[in-house]
């Protein structure tokens, strides 16, 4: 997703207590990096952050480490989690169950090891990256999901939202090429029986456009 440059993004994140500026010095440590040790959830390609904002506040009892390239886009999300804590009686000083990461996915096991098991995985509307030659670029690419193995507990969940359904449909082969089990599928999710579904702003913009959510969960085979 492309974003104009904000000037304001990085001064501000620069002086956030939820954002991480150096997550190489938490590799293998991040449970020490929160105020409470819980299990911990992982978002990659988290974006303007509504999603992690509304899980981490409708789930105090987990931590949640949200990463995307882009400083301006976090920068967003940083505004955005705040706009959620205030909406629900909170502050900034309240965030302590959630983490905001600037770093490359390509390199996520730099930054996270075997040691911080991870509980949980989501990865929401990710580029699609349609042309061939770019697909291998796809956060549930086989060799990236082949990665995520090195951190992710045995028994832990993927769990995956597209809009795209050639994206769907290959995420299910790579899935399957990687030795997960596909746990739950739907290819409309607001017709589903998800309850805990939190609705993405790329979700609500696809689904008003008429668009089906496509949702799966996979696990490693056990």
């Amino acid at each position: 997703m492309r974003i104009r440059k904000k000037k304001w993004a990085e001064p501000e994140l620069a002086v956030c207590g939820f954002y991480v500026k150096n997550p190489e010095e938490y590799a293998g440590k991040w449970k020490e990096a929160f105020k409470k040790e819980q299990p911990l959830y992982l978002e990659i390609g988290c974006g303007k952050c509504s999603f992690a904002g509304e899980l981490s506040i409708k789930n105090p009892d987990i931590n949640i480490i949200a990463v995307d390239i882009k400083i301006d886009m976090l920068g967003v999300g940083r505004r955005n989690i705040v706009k959620i804590y205030e909406e629900n009686g909170k502050s900034a000083d309240d965030v302590d169950n959630l983490l905001l990461v600037r770093y490359n996915v390509e390199q996520l096991d730099r930054i996270i090891t075997p040691r911080d098991e991870i509980s949980r995985l989501y990865i929401n509307f990710c580029n699609p990256w349609p042309r061939k030659k770019h697909k291998k670029r796809r956060l549930t690419y086989y060799k990236k999901l082949e990665m995520y193995k090195s951190f992710l507990k045995k028994d832990a969940e993927i769990r995956f939202k597209t809009d795209d359904d050639e994206l769907f449909d290959e995420s299910l082969e790579y899935f399957e090429q990687s030795g997960y089990e596909i746990l739950y599928l739907t290819r409309d999710l607001h017709a589903s029986d998800v309850k805990d579904n939190i609705v993405t702003e790329h979700e609500n913009m696809f689904s008003q456009e008429g668009i089906k959510i496509k949702y799966c969960i996979a696990r490693q085979k056990q």
